[in-house]
């Protein structure tokens, strides 16, 4: 196993995740664990229930003779039955490989096979990335999958006893394999072992503040990075309930069913929810309401209880910048909404401290975690977090360090003189211009996102004379813009917005025109990744074709037709520079 940046850290062995569900597993034995909605109805797990099923998988497991430290993966959504065999797999001695359920038949082929993966467990997953497992991979079937190739949970459940004792992992074990969703080329395989996971958290722990009975709800993807390290390896080692969701439709309902305490969410869904509350109340009357004493407080209590986020102590963002008016909609809304930062490669590292939030910042860095700005702007991170190396690439790992060990993370930064980090961009996603001039979209697109409408926003334009901005509207302004008069209205309410972020660039960084396209960017399409991260190079693909076009039109606001992305590869024609 290649090594990146020295990962050496004294843990107490109580504190790692398997082993602090040992402890649960006995001192909350018939308290609630997992609540999984399943097709109307509702399962509900024990500590001691789960731990009864996570010794039968792991006992199945034991019993194929695999080699210790045998990759095994996981595609599925999210789900009850996701969470114990992950226990399962650690507590078999081997290491979980988290595939996104999104993933298309070629990369989950790509991952299985570049992990050497011996089984997958399959859950409810988009009916694509099913081909991708190769023919030779062992196939579990989830309760949510109940029918297709291979064995089934229940099946394993019904003939195999239960693993005895309570098998250790060491601090120092791989524990799991995270593939990177993406966004820039092939996915990567980072490498975290035991250890760092019980750092992160307990840096967590001391951050915020803990009832030690705190509820959660599991929607974001657990292949990523937030999901796993900020809810359920918390969730295992603080002994938290964790709640799951059926799916978009079912979405709020299962939140009002889990009344979180904890809750995580990225820039989309916080958009998404407000955005249906907007639809129900305007804007401007629900602002005169705040302005009341007594109606406002009613209000919030109401809209917050119809969110199902009345109970939350700490509410976190990450994943993507956040629009700062988001952000102070949802604190005068009187959710305590703090913003994160993390990364695969070396997990949650920034977090506002409750109190001290200042929008448009990731907060300062977590108990354990030196951060810097080098002379680039780059921000660099040292911390027990950083990953042992990218699985099979000794070089990329190299490459991923600094010569005194900091991790590069290929963002360009502000830091604050408290401690407190801002993202500005990122060093890959910089483009000239024609006339030799760098563009750092970031900062310019969440301008434009400021829009009430806008929903994604994706700046364009190396080797051009100026920058342009293809957005995607929000769901009930597309609706809207069906008509001629509240179209009209839109592209006068964009053309001002432009005009106003146009004041506030540099010459070279002032947008030429921008484009309204009429379909939206999703991970079906391709568009987005599983965390809902522009696929820019997609994106300038799909579009590049019409750039010409749209010039000559000498137009400020442009319409563009449904598009949809063809078969080639993702590769940017713009000749991107960085």
């Amino acid at each position: 196993m290649q090594t990146g940046a020295p990962n050496l850290i004294s843990v107490d062995e109580g504190a790692l995740p398997l082993n602090r569900f040992y402890w649960w597993e006995r001192e909350r034995a018939n308290r609630p664990f997992l609540t999984q909605p399943l097709h109307g109805s509702v399962r509900e797990w024990t500590w001691a229930q789960a731990g009864d099923e996570v010794r039968r998988i792991a006992a199945y497991l034991k019993a194929r003779n695999w080699e210790p430290g045998t990759h095994i993966a996981i595609l599925s959504k999210n789900c009850a039955w996701w969470i114990m065999a992950d226990l399962a797999i650690w507590m078999a001695g081997h290491v979980t490989v988290p595939v996104y359920a999104s993933f298309r038949a070629a990369t989950v082929r790509e991952i299985l096979e570049h992990s050497e993966s011996k089984a997958c467990f399959v859950g409810l997953t988009d009916e694509r990335s099913l081909p991708g497992i190769p023919a030779g991979v062992e196939r579990i079937r989830f309760p949510t999958f109940p029918d297709g190739p291979g064995l089934g949970w229940e099946d394993i459940l019904a003939t195999t006893s239960p693993l005895e004792g309570e098998p250790a992992r060491p601090a120092a074990d791989l524990a799991t394999i995270f593939y990177t969703s993406g966004t820039s080329g092939a996915p990567k395989g980072v490498m975290h072992n035991f250890a760092a996971l019980a750092f992160l958290a307990q840096a967590l722990a001391r951050r915020l503040p803990s009832s030690g009975e705190h509820r959660a709800i599991s929607y974001l993807p657990l292949g990523h990075v937030f999901e796993r390290g900020a809810l359920e390896i918390p969730a295992l080692v603080l002994g938290w309930h964790i709640f799951f969701s059926e799916g978009v439709e079912t979405f709020l309902g299962d939140l009002r069913r889990a009344r979180p305490t904890v809750f995580l969410a990225v820039p989309r869904v916080l958009m998404k929810l407000r955005e249906g509350v907007l639809a129900r109340i305007s804007e401007r009357k629900l602002g005169w309401l705040f302005h009341v004493p007594l109606a406002g407080r009613l209000v919030r209590k109401r809209v917050l209880r119809e969110l199902g986020l009345d109970a939350v102590e700490v509410a976190a963002c990450g994943g993507a910048a956040l629009e700062p008016g988001i952000l102070l909609w949802y604190r005068k809304l009187g959710l305590n909404l703090l913003e994160g930062f993390g990364l695969t490669e070396g997990m949650i590292t920034h977090l506002s401290k409750p109190g001290s939030l200042r929008p448009g910042y990731i907060g300062t860095a977590l108990d354990g975690v030196e951060a810097k700005r080098a002379p680039n702007g780059e921000f660099l991170l040292k911390s027990p977090m950083n990953m042992l190396g990218y699985y099979k690439d000794p070089q990329g790992t190299r490459d991923a360090f600094t010569p005194d060990g900091f991790l590069r993370t290929g963002d360009l930064i502000e830091m604050a003189p408290d401690g407190q980090v801002r993202i500005i961009g990122r060093i890959k996603e910089q483009f000239k211009t024609s006339k030799g001039e760098y563009v750092t979209p970031a900062p310019i697109e969440a301008k434009l996102l400021a829009h009430n409408d806008v929903e994604s926003c994706c700046l364009m334009g190396a080797g051009q004379p100026h920058p342009f901005a293809v957005v995607v509207l929000q769901a009930e302004a597309r609706r809207r813009s069906a008509d001629p008069a509240a179209r009209k209205a839109l592209e006068d309410s964009l053309l001002a917005t432009l005009d106003e972020v146009n004041a506030q660039l540099e010459h070279h960084e002032r947008l030429a025109f921008l484009v309204i396209a009429e379909s939206p960017w999703t991970v079906a399409n391709g568009l987005l990744t599983p965390t809902m991260k522009l696929r820019r190079a997609a994106l300038e693909a799909l579009y590049a074709p019409h750039v010409d076009e749209w010039r000559a039109r000498n137009q400020r606001i442009i319409w563009q037709k449904e598009e949809q992305p063809g078969a080639g590869s993702p590769r940017s024609p713009f000749g991107r520079q960085s």
